[in-house]
């Protein structure tokens, strides 16, 4: 299906509500759902208890559908609509990046911006807009909790992400994954706003891996039929992960990609980065080459936005190595998301 000028003018105030859907609105299969859907979509599902709702956003970045794949499957798995303990909102957030062929590709519509590094501003018009919306939408429910449900840019196991460790989180946690990552990291996303209830991102593996879809979908279902966020006996141990580094490019800093040093301009990292994902990388440990500009291709900062570089990376010649134990997660050869956003996220090792 080819659309044709379906998104060149978007309207960042629309919203479409949909409760209890049926079958023929919610079509054969999650590619058909997905585009017969103008935008920003809401989907009400009501449940035995109508005084509590837990609420669960996918799609904020265009090019990670596991939590759509899973959602279609969890309201069509069955010749009838789930009937979860409590009312649950779903909200399917960049349709239009999600839509832009080739499906499913574009992590947020092309020229726009990130809509997940849009909340945390006082701008009311465009992506900023269209963020306050998902906010409102997601605060008039008063939900006991929020689940943001996303893909790695690499491969890689499932994991969490949250600005506060409760034995609540670490249920829900539980429920998709089993190792969680303490982040005080503000990038203007959804899981930094207060919404007075837990909540977390689900990172649920490779966009491209049927695991992360089963993932995000034996999580849904477990969420659904979980009676209680807080008294919920907790089946498995969540490792806990304390504020993580954001290793990025500075700016107009040229990115490649080889096994081999090629001199290239920039910053080369190896093909293979992404084989350290929840791995360790241990102290002198290659992991690519730099130009004649050498550590100041980066920067690593943290809380205060200070530069930790040193402590965590030197150089052997023009080779950039492990200046400790590290332990690296999120690393993606996709350059695109590698120059926009970080490199990979890391946090010292101690093993």
């Amino acid at each position: 299906m080819v659309l044709v000028g379906k998104f060149m003018d978007i309207d960042f105030s629309e919203v479409t509500y949909l409760k209890n859907p049926c079958a023929l609105t919610l079509k054969a299969d999650y590619q058909q759902f997905l585009l017969s859907l103008s935008g920003p979509t809401i989907i009400d599902i009501s449940g035995i208890n109508n005084e509590s709702c837990r609420v669960i956003t996918t799609l904020l970045h265009g090019n990670e559908p596991s939590g759509l794949i899973a959602i279609h499957r969890w309201l069509t798995e069955h010749s009838a609509l789930p009937v979860p303990e409590t009312n649950i909102r779903i909200i399917i957030c960049s349709v239009e990046a999600a839509c832009k062929s080739p499906l499913l590709s574009h992590r947020y519509y092309p020229n726009g911006l990130d809509i997940n590094r849009c909340f945390n501003t006082n701008e009311t018009t465009g992506y900023f807009q269209r963020a306050q919306i998902i906010k409102q939408a997601i605060l008039e429910v008063n939900p006991e909790c929020v689940i943001d449900l996303h893909n790695t840019p690499g491969s890689g196991p499932a994991f969490a992400v949250c600005t506060i460790i409760t034995p609540e989180v670490l249920s829900l946690t539980s429920l998709f994954c089993d190792t969680i990552i303490l982040s005080s990291l503000k990038i203007g996303g959804l899981m930094e706003q207060n919404f007075n209830c837990p909540i977390l991102t689900i990172e649920c593996g490779s966009a491209h891996d049927e695991q992360s879809h089963e993932t995000a979908y034996q999580g849904i279902n477990q969420l659904g039929n979980c009676s209680s966020i807080y008294h919920y006996n907790q089946k498995t141990d969540v490792d806990i992960i304390s504020k993580p580094f954001r290793f990025q490019l500075k700016p107009n800093v040229n990115l490649s990609y080889s096994e081999h040093d090629e001199g290239y301009e920039g910053v080369t990292l190896k093909s293979s980065i992404e084989q350290f994902n929840f791995g360790h990388a241990r102290k002198d440990q290659m992991i690519g080459w730099v130009d004649d500009r050498g550590l100041d291709n980066f920067q690593l900062l943290n809380d205060a936005y200070e530069d930790v570089l040193n402590e965590y990376f030197t150089l052997r010649d023009n080779q950039l190595v492990c200046a400790t134990n590290i332990r690296i997660f999120m690393a993606t050869s996709n350059k695109e998301v590698a120059t926009d956003d970080c490199l990979f996220y890391l946090v010292k090792s101690h093993y």
